[in-house]
């Protein structure tokens, strides 16, 4: 009689072990079948979390290959709910194994078959009860709500498996427990503002929280301009190709700047860049406190550096609003720099971080969720990269955007205003421009593959490199499952999912606009590799670069002010370093900042491509990811060579320092 060895894989979920009377049948494909076999082993305790438990029986049908199994259980015991991994199968005699991905809660009373692989189109699933009835749980679980009026939407209630384990959440209100201990300790040291820079550097530089990179830097002309391309947020720079009549620049007062060239030169030599914050008119501010809508013109000179050559700080040229330029007194060029950025670091938690990546991704992890069986290739290529999104939205909200959280305390536009800006930034997105990177580049004048346009903006040839790494990697993936069209339109479930990616925030979709959903459908690869591409490049990549060099833009507050005290300069008077120390909000709030900013620079998933959760198992597709894998290794090792060559290198992007999805 031929011998089986059952090998299951308990979850490592909040209560996924069980005490429950847990059975198995096997199955072949040709129909024959094992009798029933229950799983225990009499003298250890089986299912614990995270746990491998072995089991072995005979059987007097022998199938050489397990093609699918049958599982069951029953309520017995204290603690019932059972999370499984996966189940692998062997059959001592034949030497066969078979791996059975589970990934879900098995429910009591049902028989749950799944199949070898699990991975299966709706079509071509036999099934198809089991997989819809399933789905119809899912989508009374993911529903949609649009919480805030104007920004992408969100699930109504979060379910218990999006939740955080215990753990996780430990792991992060200890580690802010630890600063806040940090902050308190330096706020006995003396409350209110700073004696001088210096004071503040020392500060800074305590052991709690540690240097900031930017620190070192944030005076100089070229840093103001390098954090325009690798900083927080380079999604706003565009090539110049004229000057608006509302910005006062003239040939006579940029010719000092511009190394013997008129305005017209250093446009048609692209080396003129703009940066136009007009999308920042009328944002609610708290009360006291000012953001700028500056115009700024930058330049790259003979050492391919990017340096300012003027700033307006607000939109509309006047006396009282005039172009100020490096020649200008010292203080007060820096401080105009500085009133700059409280625009850029308002632009960047409201949009570029908050709108652009999390609440945008948490709207397609939903429909992902309602419209694809776990048992769905796509849905197998997407969930790493959904992995704690709306855990820690839904944290997020409640902690640093809520009334009186982080945000009001810190940000100029407070929580009012990052939600009317968000809510701006939503309206302006799309798929086909803003989620395809390339595109993104094209649309501001930037794409270039050869360093002849912005030759220092490493953050975007690191990107380049990422999105065509996983573009080749998507692509692969959906070819091997639709080597055809005609399987793309016989595939419900991908169908309905594009229809809720497009279908209005107020008829119960996700409202995203420049989806390729043409006439009510998908209908080849090509499009359903930009949205999956789009979906896990912003996941993953456009995340990073906008979350994990906070700390070092951020913890030096003069680097990168989110606030300033009082009304920025109109005009040029002689400015002190005394007016630079008066300017800076006070020392809780920038404590404050410093706390998250250290919490939200730090990775707590794992990196791409090495993934928390094995969802894929087939072969061919196994295949394919390790091919991903070695794509990343090979970008990781030209980021690092060419860092060596730089005085100061980029490596907020290296592949393992991405992490595969919005956790943080």
């Amino acid at each position: 009689m031929p011998y089986y060895e059952v090998r299951v894989t308990t979850g490592d979920k909040t209560g996924a072990g069980t005490d429950c009377n847990c059975d198995i049948v096997l199955l072949g494909k040709n129909g024959e079948h094992t009798k029933t076999a229950k799983l225990d082993n009499w003298s250890s305790n089986d299912f614990e979390r995270a746990q491998v438990d072995v089991f072995k029986f005979k059987d007097d049908v022998d199938i050489p290959e397990v093609t699918e199994i049958k599982l069951r259980r029953d309520q017995a015991g204290l603690f019932s709910d059972w999370f499984v991994d996966k189940i692998e199968v062997l059959n001592l005699k034949s030497g066969v194994a078979s791996v059975f991905p589970i990934i879900r809660w098995i429910r009591p009373g049902v028989a749950f078959y799944v199949r070898k692989y699990d991975t299966f189109l709706p079509q071509f699933d036999p099934r198809l009860d089991q997989r819809n009835a399933e789905l119809q749980e899912k989508r009374q679980l993911y529903e949609y709500e649009e919480k805030i009026l104007g920004l992408p939407v969100q699930v109504k209630k979060v379910p218990e498996d999006e939740e955080f384990s215990i753990c996780k959440k430990w792991d992060i209100y200890e580690r802010n427990t630890i600063l806040i201990a940090g902050k308190t300790v330096e706020m006995i040291l003396g409350g209110g503002s700073w004696k001088d820079l210096e004071d503040l550097k020392d500060t800074v530089s305590c052991q709690m929280f540690g240097q900031p990179k930017d620190m070192h830097y944030w005076e100089s002309d070229e840093h103001f301009g390098w954090q325009r391309l690798n900083s927080v947020n380079p999604n706003l720079i565009r090539l110049c190709t004229k000057i608006p009549t509302k910005f006062g620049v003239t040939d006579e007062n940029l010719k000092p700047f511009l190394e013997g060239l008129t305005i017209s030169l250093a446009i048609s030599k692209k080396r003129l860049f703009i940066v136009d914050f007009e999308i920042l008119v009328g944002i609610t501010c708290l009360e006291e406190y000012i953001c700028p809508a500056p115009i700024a013109l930058f330049f790259v000179n003979n050492k391919g550096h990017l340096v300012p050559v003027a700033i307006q700080l607000f939109q509309q040229k006047g006396s009282d609003n005039p172009v100020f330029l490096p020649s200008d007194p010292k203080y007060t060029w820096q401080i105009v720099k500085m009133w700059y950025n409280v625009a850029d670091s308002n632009y960047h938690q409201a949009i570029t971080h908050l709108g652009n990546t999390h609440f945008l991704m948490e709207g397609i992890c939903i429909a992902a969720n309602r419209c694809l069986s776990p048992s769905h290739p796509m849905f197998k290529l997407m969930a790493p990269h959904f992995l704690h999104i709306i855990a820690i939205n839904n944290l997020g909200l409640g902690f640093l955007v809520s009334p009186g959280g982080w945000i009001d305390k810190t940000m100029a536009i407070g929580n009012m205003g990052v939600f009317e800006l968000a809510a701006k930034g939503a309206r302006s997105w799309r798929m086909d421009c803003d989620g395809r990177y390339p595109e993104f580049l094209k649309s501001r004048g930037l794409y270039c593959k050869d360093g002849s346009i912005l030759p220092m903006f490493y953050q975007r040839d690191d990107m380049m490199a990422l999105y065509d790494a996983i573009n080749n990697y998507v692509t692969k993936y959906v070819n091997l499952y639709y080597d055809s069209s005609q399987k793309i339109e016989s595939d419900v479930e991908i169908q309905n999912f594009g229809q809720e990616l497009v279908k209005g925030k107020s008829k119960g979709g996700c409202g995203l606009v420049g989806v390729p959903f043409k006439d009510e459908k998908f209908s080849t690869p090509d499009q359903l590799i930009l949205v999956f591409t789009c979906a896990i490049f912003t996941s993953s990549v456009v995340h990073a670069a906008a979350n994990f060099s906070q700390y070092d833009a951020y913890g030096f507050p003069p680097n990168y002010p989110l606030k300033l005290k009082g009304a920025p300069p109109k005009n040029k008077d002689q400015m002190k370093e005394e007016d630079i120390i008066k300017c800076l909000a006070d020392k809780s709030s920038i404590l404050d900042t410093m706390v998250i900013t250290t919490i939200l620079s730090e990775r707590t998933n794992n990196a791409l491509g090495d993934f928390e959760v094995t969802y894929t198992y087939d072969p061919a597709a196994v295949d394919i990811v390790e091919e991903f894998k070695k794509e990343l290794q090979d970008i990781k090792t030209k980021i690092q060579q060419r860092n060596e060559k730089l005085e100061r290198g980029y490596d907020y992007l290296l592949p393992t320092e991405i992490p595969n999805s919005i956790s943080i």
